[in-house]
């Protein structure tokens, strides 16, 4: 069991004072068997109003919502975990499953509902083809048809940091031969539901002291990867810019059926169109200090 602490930093600053409207925020790691949440904080300056919810997800949500103009904009949250996912976990996939393809009960297939339909559009079939040319047999086992396509993300795709917002689309990653996290996540997810699995994309921060994978700027950073659901054994993670499987150094914080519904920080502000004038975020995670 690791106990770690993550801090995560977003600053804004204007030229000139601005009325912030509300702000979404969504940085409160999701508990789990294999994630305890021992201590939570936000902290926000200038000072705000904070309402929680949850959304339709599960995922807990602050609502920031501020009184008075300011030039700045700092938002700092500090969680305390214990993260105890196995690095070789097995699943206890259902016997119905283990071969696709493979049905999933009525009562699954209404509740994944969105989850099993492709987000973007692929008018000429070529994402699904891409799919299908990973089932190299009628039928073959569930598990190792996931771990091909999430192998397959990874070798096909080069790793860059993309700083720009927004997400590409599958097919946009597919040509470029290039993407992000996200982008990783994405393409990975619509591949499996072009194939009629149920998929949801997971943004958190990828532990890494050993400085050795991809998506990390340094021992901690934010990150997204993807879930598909499985009867039997739940949603299995998959972490394609990693080439990984299981939660092992994942620290999720909410998911969805698309990335763009939990950035961490989301709003807007009032103010003259070139108000807005830099934004840095730091992120850091690592073991938490003795006493």
């Amino acid at each position: 069991m690791d106990a770690l602490r993550i801090r995560h930093r977003t600053a804004y600053r204007y030229r000139r004072p601005v009325s912030l409207q509300p702000h979404r925020l969504v940085m409160r790691p999701r508990e789990s068997r294999e994630l305890r949440l021992v201590a939570f904080d936000i902290r926000i300056t200038p000072a705000a109003s904070l309402a929680w919810s949850y959304d339709v997800s599960g995922n807990a949500v602050a609502t920031a919502t501020f009184r008075d103009p300011t030039n700045a904009l700092m938002i700092e949250s500090v969680a305390d975990i214990e993260l105890d996912a196995p690095a070789w976990p097995v699943f206890d996939i259902a016997a119905s499953a283990i071969l696709y393809p493979f049905a999933y009960s009525d009562d699954e297939r209404a509740d994944l509902g969105s989850s099993t339909l492709n987000q973007h559009l692929d008018p000429q079939g070529r994402l699904r083809d891409w799919a299908r040319g990973f089932v190299y047999s009628w039928p073959t086992d569930t598990l190792s048809l996931l771990k091909d396509v999430n192998a397959g993300v990874w070798s096909g795709v080069a790793y860059e940091i993309r700083e720009d917002e927004g997400t590409q689309s599958p097919l946009e990653t597919l040509d470029r031969k290039r993407g992000s996290c996200r982008d990783f996540a994405t393409l990975f997810a619509e591949t499996v539901r072009s194939l009629g699995f149920g998929a949801r994309v997971v943004s958190g921060y990828l532990h890494d002291p050993g400085l050795g994978l991809e998506g990390s700027a340094g021992p901690g950073s934010t990150h997204a990867w993807a879930e598909v659901y499985v009867p039997g054994a739940g949603w299995i993670t998959f972490d394609p810019t990693n080439q990984s499987v299981g939660g092992a150094n994942l620290i999720p914080v909410a998911v969805a059926r698309d990335v763009k519904q939990i950035m961490p920080v989301s709003g807007s502000y009032v103010g003259s169109v070139d108000a807005f004038s830099a934004m840095t975020v730091e992120v850091s995670v690592g073991s938490v200090p003795s006493g």
